[in-house]
């Protein structure tokens, strides 16, 4: 598909003013609904989620963050999470498919100079979809790019590869961090992101994410051999300073983890009351009738709402910095550190507390919860995978040393080979 051709999304009515939030869950929830009834073949097939994604484009889903005046919904962030969580609970690859795609759209916001933001913007509107092409393997040096951009003539030329690609083979355009080379230019060594159409000539997206979770996020391979690039399309990416770029980013995964936790209490009401067999030992005459059953619902059920709360807890702070800009009123440090740290502990909660749901679901039920057919396992595989991005391990550090020393967060995060 051309990366600049408009889709069906185009001709979607739009708001004159800003949708309530019933009435953005009422546009999307069929379309939620039949993306779950899909969900679990794709994952017995490893289909990928072109339909479905297709699904999303078409109903503006895309541009829930666009500016009214650029044709998009105007959601604000503490609607755009809630509606997330809601697409992660329905199939969790996709809100991941489409993290680097609003995570743009939020870069044009928090970072990117207003004068560049229509086209983009308008794309979005149109239902263009964004990819990401940002880590590199290997041992580079900490916070290094093998990726390179160098000047030709008057325009530009892309060389390098990158993995976790996540949704860029879904994607139209693809947003490529990439080390700007031009000996003729004061900063002529910087950090850049560069807009790539997905189709141009040197580019090849390759299908190899082999991890066992999130398999149809399409987190695989992307290469870029000698790729033109117009100048238009090179964007600054300085990556210093306080920005809710990084809160923002994490909070993705977090609502898809929250959408996870509200899938397992889902799926295991379904199985507890289509089951007829008891153990001889068990407290009721059937599985629904069994106190001991309830009460492990009944914990499902509680840490899916947790989850939930806590998201929003974290999106109400991004939602405080969205109005703030939108007011054309600087945005405090202390309230950037805030939310960093809102979504450092919501990330230290979630993971876990997801993690021991999805292994809870298998008390529900004997043997036949194990059944491949029924890939209860997905939800764990899942919620691992995406509990493993950003380790955990290092935000509890940064909360604990925040509230013992004061010491603020590090706002940029990158990977690489310390020097020795």
């Amino acid at each position: 598909m051309s990366s600049t051709t408009p889709f069906a999304a185009a001709a979607v009515p739009r708001p004159s003013t800003a949708f309530s939030s019933q009435q953005l869950a009422e546009r999307f929830r069929p379309i939620f609904k039949r993306i779950a009834e899909g969900a679990l073949q794709r994952e017995n097939d490893r289909a990928l989620a072109y339909e479905a994604v297709g699904w999303l484009r078409e109903s503006g889903f895309g541009a829930l963050r666009v500016r009214i005046a650029d044709g998009g919904l105007g959601a604000s962030p503490e609607q755009f999470f809630d509606l997330l969580i809601q697409l992660g609970e329905a199939d969790s690859n996709l809100p991941q498919v489409l993290r680097a795609h609003f995570g743009f759209i939020e870069r044009l916001f928090a970072e990117v100079g207003s004068a560049s933001h229509e086209r983009w913007f308008r794309l979005a509107a149109d239902g263009v979809i964004f990819g990401n092409a940002t880590t590199e393997l290997g041992h580079g040096a900490l916070g290094s790019l093998q990726t390179k951009l160098r000047r030709d003539g008057d325009h530009w030329r892309l060389d390098g590869d990158k993995f976790y690609s996540t949704g860029t083979l879904y994607a139209n355009w693809i947003g490529v961090a990439a080390q700007r080379i031009d000996e003729r230019e004061e900063g002529a060594n910087e950090r850049v992101l560069v807009l790539v159409p997905a189709d141009a000539k040197g580019v090849e997206r390759v299908d190899d994410w082999r991890g066992f979770g999130q398999r149809l996020s399409a987190s695989g391979t992307t290469r870029f051999r000698d790729v033109r690039i117009d100048p238009a399309n090179v964007l600054p990416s300085a990556r210093t300073g306080p920005t809710p770029m990084t809160a923002f980013f994490q909070t993705v995964h977090l609502a898809t983890l929250a959408g996870i936790a509200r899938a397992i209490e889902r799926d295991a009401i379904a199985f507890v009351q289509a089951r007829k067999r008891v153990y001889s030992h068990g407290s009721g005459g059937t599985p629904r009738e069994d106190p001991l059953v309830q009460q492990l619902i009944g914990q499902l059920a509680a840490t899916a709402f947790a989850t939930t709360a806590t998201v929003r807890a974290v999106a109400t702070g991004l939602g405080d910095i969205d109005r703030l800009r939108a007011a054309g009123e600087s945005v405090p440090v202390e309230l950037l550190v805030d939310v960093e740290l809102r979504m450092a502990k919501a990330q230290v909660f979630i993971g876990d507390a997801v993690l021991q749901s999805a292994t809870r679901l298998f008390d529900v039920g004997g043997a036949s919860a194990l059944r491949e057919d029924a890939r209860l396992d997905r939800h764990w595989r899942n919620a691992r995978t995406l509990a493993s991005h950003n380790p955990v391990i290092y935000k509890a550090r940064v909360v604990g040393d925040h509230a013992l020393n004061g010491i603020d967060p590090t706002f940029y995060w990158t990977v690489g080979a310390n020097a020795s």
